[in-house]
């Protein structure tokens, strides 16, 4: 998969590696990623699995009263989720392993609101055993949501509810093997008894750490992964992988400051929490028959791929299975076309394995040229910092040349990151320059990598 940009981008041979030798800019702190944030990020791509009582009511949010009896899916087939992901380009999955209506996809001591409780497997199914192994089969990392919010649970909105979740989360994060992602939301409507939920946020992040050391924490801002700020589908331009934990408090997601701060990050944060895009496949989350010709396009799911993993961000795609248990066989195509299309976008970089050093134009400044010795037509440009040693670039230029030698601006932007997509109308060069530049509250680049792509998809 050429195109997929999880496959150490470091190491591709099919780039040009820019080293800045000179160019330095004054010391100061800089934020870095973890080994596991930074595995999480250059896997690029993962599928959101919506799924439970909803699925069979025809809703998106349950209230806590369903009958687990409605719960059975016949032909329930997690390797199909999985062979799906993988059919997408994706490297991970995250299952829904209980929503806001308490129903969970696991026999829980905690509760007779789940899967034991309902005709499927005979009452003794557990949807996320066979999700996880499904997972591990197929080469695939396995995540898993837990909604907070519990509509079906009667001590929701009292103190002992934070014991209550606890046990639920120890059940999920010591039975399933290695879990990748822990995915949480802010979610707190109120519960059976008419009352909202005091969450107890650092104890519930704190047994994440000890019993899953190497899980992503994911909420709305941290903290391991933050929020973008929106379910569109869209990174923040700029978005940098840093933020200042003072400007996105939990709670606090009200204000318009916090949205704008989780949408486009920092250029000085103290603090690696990268964004995750999380949109679905369709108009809901989870599976509507009504909505099974609503299918996102292969082309707007090329301007989401370009708006999110182009913008320095992960990308989570909800892909909802039906009542049956499977993932519809429209949705399912629709993905295999997709990542077809991220092949052919992505298959021939014009750049090869050109290795060029850098010039220093001034105390934060670089630039680099490219020459290639012929005319070549290029629609798309990809730039990529090694985010190993954190996020620096604050601003880039891309200019070409044409066959007379005479220089134009192409594309330009304030963040690079672990990748920076740029879209344009073809364009005949035969010169490539990228000019660089860094911020007082940025480090000074250390290798940037260029790709050039012709922008055809068929």
């Amino acid at each position: 998969m050429p195109m997929h940009f999880s496959r150490r981008v470091f190491l591709l041979g099919a780039t040009a590696a820019l080293a800045v030798g000179p160019l330095r800019a004054a010391p100061r702190a800089l934020a870095m990623p973890s080994a596991a944030q930074l595995a999480w990020q250059r896997d690029a791509l993962a599928l959101f699995v919506h799924f439970g009582v909803n699925t069979f009511t025809d809703r998106e949010w349950g209230d806590g009263r369903e009958d687990p009896a409605m719960f059975d899916p016949a032909q329930l087939d997690a390797r199909q989720w999985a062979r799906a992901a993988r059919a997408a380009g994706a490297r991970a999955l995250i299952l829904t392993a209980k929503h806001h209506d308490g129903f969970c996809l696991f026999p829980s001591a905690t509760t007779r609101h789940s899967v034991a409780s309902s005709p499927w497997r005979g009452g003794h199914g557990d949807v996320v055993r066979e999700f996880t192994d499904a997972c591990r089969a197929e080469g695939l990392r396995a995540g898993l949501y837990c909604s907070p919010w519990d509509r079906n649970a009667p001590v929701y909105g009292n103190v002992r509810y934070n014991d209550f979740y606890c046990e639920q989360l120890t059940e999920l994060l010591t039975r399933y093997g290695e879990i990748s992602e822990m995915w949480f939301d802010g979610a707190n409507g109120e519960g059976p008894n008419g009352r909202h939920q005091d969450y107890d946020w650092p104890r519930i992040f704190a047994l994440v750490r000890r019993l899953q050391p190497n899980a992503v924490i994911f909420s709305d801002a941290g903290p391991d992964a933050r929020w973008c700020g929106n379910e569109k589908g869209s990174a923040g331009d700029p978005n940098w992988a840093a933020i200042d934990p003072a400007t996105v408090p939990v709670p606090g997601m009200s204000s318009d400051g916090v949205i704008e701060a989780l949408q486009h990050g920092a250029p000085h944060g103290r603090v690696w929490r990268p964004a995750e895009v999380d949109v679905s496949i369709r108009p809901g989350w989870f599976h509507h028959a009504a909505e099974d010709a609503q299918v996102k396009s292969v082309d707007a799911l090329l301007d989401i791929w370009f708006g999110s993993v182009g913008r320095n961000a992960k990308l989570l795609l909800n892909v909802p299975p039906t009542r049956t248990g499977l993932m519809h066989e429209g949705d399912v195509a629709r993905l295999a076309d997709w990542h077809a299309a991220r092949q052919r976008l992505f298959a021939a970089d014009l750049v090869g394995d050109r290795r060029i050093a850098w010039r220093a134009t001034g105390p934060r400044r670089a630039v680099a040229e490219i020459d290639f010795g012929r005319v070549v037509r290029a629609g798309i440009a990809r730039l990529e910092e090694d985010i190993a040693h954190g996020q620096r670039v604050a601003r880039y230029t891309i200019s070409v040349a044409d066959a007379a030698g005479g220089w134009r601006p192409l594309a330009s932007g304030s963040t690079i990151g672990a990748c920076k997509l740029d879209r344009f109308a073809p364009t005949a060069l035969r010169k490539l320059r990228v000019e660089v530049e860094v911020e007082d509250a940025v480090a000074a680049p250390l290798q940037l990598r260029i790709a050039l792509y012709a922008g055809a998809a068929a």
